[in-house]
């Protein structure tokens, strides 16, 4: 097996199955996703990032994460990294996945799926694009602050 390069081979080297769930996902992201952000390989999943040459200042030295997608053994997950963080996009996910009928398997940010017909896409969509990247990055900044201990009992 190679090691995929770009998000293209990445996709050739899956099975047809979890090729046609993923790419079906990755469109609906690509179709949403605020300028600024980049498509990449990493990890062994498509990585949709704040790239280093925009925002080194991470603590890994790795670009500032914001979505991913990647299969798994015995699933395909989508990584939305600003459910994790936020109670009211967690809220809003969980509504529009209501809405349209759909079930909900998801951990802290990591959404189960088989297919993209387990989605609610437009949902999806809707919070791909809800975070432009200088906002994404205010977020992750304000999360590494930490809260003073002056005035603290």
């Amino acid at each position: 097996m190679t090691v995929a390069m770009t998000p293209e081979t990445y996709l050739a080297e899956l099975p047809a199955e979890r090729r046609a769930a993923l790419s079906a996902v990755r469109d609906v992201i690509r179709a949403n996703l605020p300028n600024g952000y980049q498509e990449t390989v990493h990890d062994g999943m498509l990585l949709y990032c704040v790239p280093l040459s925009r925002y080194a200042n991470t603590p890994n030295t790795q670009p500032l994460w914001y979505v991913a997608l990647a299969p798994a053994k015995h699933y395909n997950s989508l990584h939305l990294m600003s459910v994790y963080g936020s109670r009211e996009q967690e809220q809003q996910l969980r509504a529009a996945f209501a809405s349209a009928g759909k079930k909900l398997d998801m951990g802290k940010a990591c959404i189960r799926l088989k297919s993209a017909d387990d989605l609610a896409l437009d949902a999806i969509g809707a919070l791909v694009a809800s975070i432009p990247v200088d906002r994404w990055i205010e977020i992750f900044e304000s999360s590494r602050r930490r809260p003073s201990k002056r005035g603290t009992p």
